[in-house]
């Protein structure tokens, strides 16, 4: 009978990652802008306010006599808020808007992931997370990437216009860095150090 006391083998709560990968491996900065159903709604904007200021400024440049003229400088006494004004009101918003829209999406950086999202005006909500509190990529949605951490929890990626570049982006830096993956075109080669590339 053994006389020594035995202690239960502690299991790893997560797989180790396997000998060879690239811990130093980091990719080049890409970003990825917000699908095309996003940005339509501020691309007519823009073309709504673009199109009033044109139709002022013909108006203004216009003979006195004519229709166009009148609706534009001539009824403006009788207005709140003169055509000039609307039109410059309309392209200031409709500027900020695309702004707006454009700073929605996801940076790939040689550190890590960031998602960026608008939740109210012009404050963007960003979020980053490092290569290395990254557990697994999942690869297998439909409309977007979604990363499970370290800690145990999973945070989806906003959608972007270009998913497929996106997923093999990561599925690169997996490939380096022994990230699992879940999904994905499936990779048979480590991607190429850095030096390699430049030979």
């Amino acid at each position: 009978m053994d006389s020594g006391t035995s202690k239960p083998q502690q299991v790893a709560d997560r797989p180790s990652r396997p000998p060879g990968f690239d811990m130093t491996y980091r990719p080049e900065e890409a970003v990825f802008g917000p699908r095309w159903s996003k940005r339509v709604p501020s691309l007519l904007y823009l073309a709504v306010a673009l199109g009033v200021c044109a139709l002022v400024i013909a108006g203004e440049n216009s003979s006195s006599n004519s229709e166009l003229f009148d609706l534009v400088v001539a009824q403006d006494a009788s207005r709140v808020m003169g055509m000039r004004t609307l039109a410059i009101v309309l392209l200031i918003g409709a500027v900020a808007s695309v702004v707006r829209t454009n700073m929605y999406g996801v940076r790939i950086y040689p550190d890590g992931v960031e998602a960026r999202e608008i939740h109210s005006l012009f404050i963007p909500r960003v979020r980053r997370y490092r290569w290395p509190q990254l557990e697994r990529i999942v690869l297998d949605l439909k409309t977007t990437v979604a990363l499970d951490l370290w800690d145990g929890s999973r945070t989806f990626l906003p959608p972007v216009s270009d998913l497929a570049g996106l997923m093999a982006t990561l599925e690169r830096v997996a490939a380096a860095r022994a990230i699992p993956v879940r999904g994905g075109a499936g990779l048979d080669e480590v991607v190429e150090r850095a030096d390699d590339a430049e030979r």
